[in-house]
């Protein structure tokens, strides 16, 4: 990510905002998550799943990359979620 910042630095675009995120090739859902994070730990996470969506909360959020991609063409997505999963199970 670093070197996606300092592409950044050195040519930036007046007024510009980005959304970054995983797009959809690289999103998941709490409950997927949660299962995936189970699956590579082999414990159970305590969660409980409540019908109701909070006041306020997106339904479903993909991060939209392509105004990144063209003003900064070079830059792709450099770890996967099962990458980020590991990482943060050590596993």
């Amino acid at each position: 990510m670093q070197d996606r910042l300092l592409e950044f630095y050195r040519a930036p675009r007046s007024a510009a905002v980005y959304n970054l995120g995983g797009s959809r090739a690289n999103s998941v859902s709490i409950l997927e998550a949660i299962a995936r994070l189970q699956d590579l730990t082999g414990m159970t996470l305590s969660a409980e799943y409540v019908e109701t969506s909070r006041l306020g909360d997106h339904i479903t959020y993909i991060s939209d990359l392509r105004r990144l991609w063209a003003d900064y063409p070079p830059w792709e997505i450099t770890r996967s979620l099962d990458d980020i999963f590991r990482e943060l199970t050590d596993r």
